[in-house]
């Protein structure tokens, strides 16, 4: 069973940076898809970037230009840079692995990114 844990989520004023962690607890493989999730209060939980290798990303229209997914497959680790935030951003982000075969999905537990001033 992978566990997924993000990290570096926390409070901000807009306009300002933050950059979320993913490690995994087992080996993250070549064509594993990564992506990057979030929850705002009363919202249903959204896409905000996936990965599927460097180079081949997919973002939400709201983050387009202000977010960087990466990842690590040697280190294990996924990373959202996420620049010049707004209050909309607030939410819970989820880090998310799926695996096609054998097909499974595993998620994060979640870190707190809050935007305010």
């Amino acid at each position: 069973q992978l566990q997924l844990v993000e990290s570096g989520g926390g409070s901000v004023q807009p306009g300002g940076s933050l950059r979320l962690s993913c490690a995994a607890s087992g080996s993250i493989f070549t064509l594993d898809v990564l992506g990057w999730y979030r929850q705002a209060p009363g919202k249903q939980r959204e896409l905000v970037a996936s990965i599927i290798r460097e180079g081949v990303t997919n973002y939400a229209d709201s983050v387009k230009g202000r977010f960087t997914i990466s990842r690590d497959n040697a280190k294990n680790m996924v990373y959202l840079q996420m620049n010049s935030l707004k209050p909309e951003d607030t939410a819970v982000y989820y880090c998310n692995l799926k695996r096609p075969l054998p097909r499974v999905e595993y998620w994060g537990q979640g870190t707190q990114v809050t935007v305010s001033s």
